[in-house]
């Protein structure tokens, strides 16, 4: 008996230890090296005019809790959609000079995606979550990039929902007839137009379902251009 319990005292802590180790490099695992190392650029160190703030970094988030480790914290896209938005924010600096580009989201580890693709699947929220299985979507090879806009005191403007809203009033096809039916305002409906005009001025393509994401290339592209964030 003695040497059973030895033996069950044993895999005990060994379970708690390769536990310990796994649970310790997911939080260490540093992204901010692996996003330099695949050429990605960190965007506001290039153009610090432009803001960011990674929601996913944070608690304020469809899944309430934070995606992304200590060891990511910037905004990475490839070069190519970095001077994109570089170029947008010298539009909309020329047109709006009492506005600036925040950034929510830019590049995203893979891992991340696939916690997302989870919670999707359990939610019936899947048309909301580009599939790990299939590829992922353009944030995991750093082509696309979520965006608001703030005023001069750094303030987010009213864009009619808050950034990872699923349902309707996020839809940038439906505008004419939220704004007809008030669920959203005038001046939510005239931001989302001064953001949409900006980035598809610089290249980027908007999409129906999300007010804040931007494209810098088809899905298509992306996969065959770029390598997949991941480890």
């Amino acid at each position: 008996m003695r040497r059973f319990c030895s033996v069950i005292f044993f895999c005990w802590c060994v379970f708690a230890c390769f536990g310990q180790t796994q649970n310790r490099q997911n939080i260490e695992y540093d992204w901010d090296s692996r996003m330099r190392n695949l050429g990605l650029m960190d965007v506001c160190f290039w153009e610090p005019s432009i803001e960011y703030h990674l929601v996913y970094a944070t608690r304020d988030n469809f899944l309430n809790k934070p995606l992304y480790n200590t060891k990511l914290t910037k905004a990475w896209l490839q070069p190519h959609a970095a001077r994109m938005l570089i170029h947008a924010q010298d539009l909309l600096r020329e047109k709006h000079p009492e506005f600036s580009l925040l950034i929510l989201d830019a590049a995203r580890p893979m891992e991340v995606q696939r916690m997302m693709a989870e919670w999707a699947k359990r939610t019936n929220n899947d048309n909301f979550i580009a599939d790990p299985a299939k590829g992922g979507g353009l944030h995991n090879y750093g082509m696309a990039v979520d965006v608001t806009l703030v005023n001069n005191r750094g303030e987010q403007l009213p864009m009619g929902t808050k950034f990872d809203f699923f349902g309707p009033e996020a839809r940038t096809d439906k505008e004419d007839d939220l704004l007809k039916r008030r669920r959203i305002t005038t001046a939510e409906y005239n931001n989302r137009k001064i953001l949409r005009r900006i980035m598809e001025a610089a290249g980027f393509n908007s999409i129906t379902t999300e007010w804040w994401h931007f494209n810098a290339c088809t899905r298509e592209e992306a996969i065959a251009k770029y390598p997949l964030i991941d480890r």
